[in-house]
């Protein structure tokens, strides 16, 4: 069974940073694709940036130009900087994998952007 557990979430003033990570307890190049998602309260999750196959990107219009999503092979990792935070984005941040035939999430980190 393959473990993706998150990290890097807090609090943070508007214009702010953080750096979620998602540690992954296998190779991370086994997966063709690994985005983050997010869930604010009320609302349905959705996708906010992936990292796929040969390592192109995608993110959402909403965080394009603030976001980036970048792996580390080596450390079987997948890091979000998240740059220029609005309160917008306080929401529950997931790490999503994908394989054939299988698809993990992580538990989920809590991101808050308050004053």
């Amino acid at each position: 069974q393959v473990q993706l557990v998150e990290s890097g979430g807090g609090l943070v003033q508007p214009g702010g940073s953080l750096r979620l990570s998602c540690a992954a307890s296998r190779s991370i190049s086994s997966f063709y694709f690994m985005g983050w998602y997010r869930q604010a309260p009320g609302k349905q999750r959705e996708l906010v940036a992936a990292i796929i196959g040969g390592g192109s990107t995608s993110y959402d219009d909403s965080v394009k130009g603030r976001f980036t999503i970048s792996r580390d092979n080596p450390k079987n990792t997948v890091n979000l900087q998240m740059n220029s935070l609005k309160p917008e984005d306080t929401a529950v941040y997931y790490c999503n994998a994908k394989a054939l035939g299988a698809g993990y999430w992580g538990q989920g980190t809590q991101v808050t952007v308050s004053s």
